[in-house]
């Protein structure tokens, strides 16, 4: 059944008024009509089984048959705070990441971040990455769309990450030390939520990491292999998804 990500403004108690692109989606890519089922949310937790009614060039009306109550989102607020990093890695780190259950994205310039971006295209950027992953929230049956935004420091994104009621970061030296207990431990004290920052290819500086430490945001390995940037995320989150719903 396909799914439709809606503005909570555009679903009603009883009916949904879907506009914009997925309109085209509806009417000219998979060609439903009405009659057909699909189904609706409103990012705000409400998940609908619908039927559609009309169709027309500007808009899909559907109206809600029941609200599917079984919830496919991690136990945990899972947010993770992504360096900016090369190419379309990035693209990747939200698209996965999504399918993995992260709650948000938090993109920051670190120290050692070879992209760097232009002040005046990071809405455009932003834009992108957040229609990514509201593609990639439809086809995984997300209940909801993670929230993405943008630091110019790791700094100003350190203020953000205090509000977790767990942090860490993905140390290399902690990794070569062998100490690979930190996150089971972190994980296994079950925070409400939790966020995970990863730096860019050439890892989180010395003088950010003693930031870091002094903010109360631990080191972790994720073992003894050294993992590429893109890839870290979607580690923490397979193995988050692993402690809070494979094992319980």
């Amino acid at each position: 059944m396909q799914r439709y990500f809606v503005k909570p403004e555009q679903m009603t108690e009883n009916d949904v008024v879907i506009t914009g692109e997925d309109v085209k989606h509806i009417s000219k890519v998979v060609r439903l009509e009405p009659g057909s089922h699909i189904e609706c949310l409103n990012n705000q937790g409400r998940r609908t089984h619908c039927r559609i009614r009309s169709v027309d060039k500007e808009s899909v009306a559907a109206d809600i048959l029941e609200d599917i109550e079984s919830s496919p989102e991690l136990p945990v607020y899972a947010a993770v705070a992504q360096a900016l990093i090369k190419g379309d890695n990035l693209d990747l780190v939200v698209q996965k990441g999504t399918e993995l259950g992260a709650r948000s994205f938090l993109l920051f310039a670190a120290g050692r971040s070879v992209v760097k971006w232009d002040s005046s295209k990071v809405e455009k950027k932003l834009q992108r990455l957040r229609k990514i992953a509201k593609e990639a929230a439809e086809q995984s049956g997300r209940q909801y769309i993670p929230d993405i935004s943008y630091y110019a420091s790791t700094r100003d994104m350190m203020e953000e990450a205090s509000t977790y009621e767990a942090s860490l970061y993905l140390d290399e030296e902690t990794a070569k030390s062998g100490e690979h207990h930190a996150a089971a431990d972190i994980f296994s004290s079950r925070p409400a939520s939790i966020l995970a920052l990863i730096g860019p290819e050439g890892g989180i500086s010395r003088d950010e990491a003693q930031a870091l430490d002094q903010s109360g945001c631990r080191p972790v390995s994720l073992g003894p292999r050294i993992l590429r940037s893109e890839s870290a995320s979607l580690y923490f989150l397979s193995a988050l998804s692993y402690h809070y719903e494979i094992l319980r």
